[in-house]
């Protein structure tokens, strides 16, 4: 999609705030710097992208913050933003992070105990993700629903501690760029060991559920940072060439010497 042909986003109405045009405009424009349309170290503007958008400048300079804050782009010095540029180091330290902080929060689960309902619901997920693992062939579609129901289960895993500090840490550190859990799945699409792969995923979903339930504290929390050891390797074999196109974005990172 380029930049010339975005359909300019509604000016808000009475029935809707200033913020709701923030977040749509916000999700606007990291689509385009994924997509390579605002390109990196370039000077963006509050005025240029009110004429992209179609969107008043205070929605804007609202989406800009926002996204400074999420790591995409870094203010200037003489004023303005630019889109960041991340070192393969950058990235692999954010999924790092994430794993401790996962770890962090399935060790807690299972020391202070998970409510059987929860339990439940992260049991129906994996088996949701187990149906879509017994396809012999995944296409695209599958990848997806993988996708989603993925983000689920990390999802429940980080209420499953009941502490609001991680939860708001674990929120942070998921919105870097490329350090979500499913941030390089897609990759693997096209892999010939991609199914491999997502099943010992998997595997360690049921291992740390099982420690949760069984209250195994240190148990719970090694397998959540060896789990983040996927996506660090899925990182490497992005920066190495292997169908990077499939990863939004990729073009941000700066492969390590």
């Amino acid at each position: 999609m380029n930049a010339s042909t975005l359909t300019p986003i509604p000016v808000a109405d009475s029935q809707e705030s200033g913020g709701s045009q923030a977040v749509k405009a916000q999700l606007r424009l990291r689509e385009m710097i994924l997509a390579g349309e605002l390109p990196s170290g370039e000077r963006i503007t509050e005025l240029a992208i009110v004429e992209k958008l179609g969107v008043s400048r205070t929605p804007i300079r609202a989406a800009l913050m926002r996204l400074e804050q999420e790591g995409l782009l870094e203010a200037l010095a003489n004023g303005g933003y630019a889109v960041r540029i991340f070192s393969e180091r950058d990235v692999s330290e954010a999924i790092e992070l994430r794993g401790t902080l996962e770890g962090l929060s399935a060790r807690l689960a299972a020391e202070r105990g998970v409510d059987q309902t929860t339990l439940e619901q992260a049991d129906a997920c994996l088996r949701e993700i187990d149906e879509v693992l017994a396809r012999a062939a995944l296409d695209d579609e599958a990848f997806m629903r993988y996708v989603t129901l993925n983000q689920r289960f990390h999802n429940l895993l980080g209420e499953m501690a009941g502490s609001t500090v991680i939860a708001r840490e674990l929120e942070r550190v998921v919105n870097l760029p490329f350090a979500s859990p499913s941030g390089f799945v897609l990759q693997q699409a096209d892999s010939p060991h991609a199914r491999d792969m997502l099943i010992v995923a998997q595997d360690q979903h049921w291992q740390v559920l099982e420690a949760i339930r069984l209250r195994e504290g240190s148990r719970a929390e090694s397998i959540m940072r060896e789990h983040a050891r996927i996506a660090r390797r899925n990182l490497r074999e992005v920066m190495e060439g292997h169908d990077a196109g499939r990863t939004p974005g990729v073009s941000l990172i700066r492969k390590s010497d």
